[in-house]
């Protein structure tokens, strides 16, 4: 099977009073975070410029709040050149991260909000098989490097201010990385046969917490979730890859070639 499989929740959630659509036919928007300073320059791309996955031509703002039209975007993941970076040096929910290795793979969770009904919940949208990654990033890197990493959040924020190259790391994906075409829902039966806490005991139900408050709590860290060298965990990678292949309805196209079932 495939490497170790880490988890990182992105994209606009809670906090920001915006998610990801969900369309009734399962397709999706990615919607990114906003930056925390309003960025400028050729390289920064604003909310108003973030186009539809779906629909050619057409750009966000029918999901993306007015006042922040003109604000920039951290879009990140990156689906088109498949890049990712985070804060791993300075942010403890990212620190994991550095783990990463070529081979491994990273899905991305993200906060959703079904148009049909208004109703929130939580999507794998993607993953990254590691390919490359950029540690402690401090100076503007080479001609090559911004070739292939160049679409990236943190490298656009780097060229517009140099204090900006801040010790970010990027991870660069292989070109068997996918967006999904359909979001894979994640619920209380998915994080139950796949998922554990950090101590490696089963997620909590109780409380008085909501589903989805539950899953946002124990996915707001990124880790790594499935590593094939622990016992049970080929099992748990076999039920994921079902659970996204079911979503996809196309086995062959959402997972990698070397992920088939013996």
């Amino acid at each position: 099977m495939a490497g170790r499989i880490f988890l990182a929740n992105v994209g606009a959630n809670a906090s920001h009073r915006f998610s990801s659509p969900l369309f009734p036919d399962g397709t999706f928007e990615f919607v990114p975070i906003p930056e925390d300073v309003d960025l400028a320059g050729p390289s920064i791309v604003r909310y108003r410029d973030l186009r539809s996955h779906n629909a050619s031509g057409r750009d966000l703002t029918d999901h993306i709040p007015s006042r922040l039209w003109d604000w920039a975007a951290h879009s990140d993941p990156e689906f088109e050149t498949f890049t990712y970076g985070d804060n791993c040096e300075k942010s403890p929910r990212a620190a994991s991260l550095k783990q990463l290795e070529r081979g491994d793979l990273l899905f991305f969770i993200v906060r959703t909000l079904s148009v049909a009904d208004r109703q929130h919940g939580f999507s794998l949208v993607g993953y990254l098989e590691i390919d490359e990654v950029l540690s402690d990033v401090r100076q503007r890197p080479s001609a090559e490097v911004l070739r292939r990493f160049g679409a990236n959040a943190h490298i656009r924020r780097g060229l517009t201010d140099a204090a900006l190259w801040d010790g970010f790391w990027a991870f660069k994906g292989t070109d068997r990385s996918r967006r999904f075409h359909r979001a894979v829902p994640v619920t209380r039966e998915l994080a139950t046969l796949v998922f554990a806490a950090a101590d490696g005991s089963p997620w909590r139900w109780d409380g008085g917490r909501t589903d989805l408050q539950v899953i946002g709590s124990y996915t707001r860290s990124c880790r790594c979730v499935i590593d094939p060298d622990q016992p049970c965990h080929e099992d748990r990678a076999a039920f994921l890859w079902k659970w996204v292949a079911h979503a996809q309805e196309e086995t062959n196209e959402s997972r990698p070639a070397d992920a088939e079932e013996d």
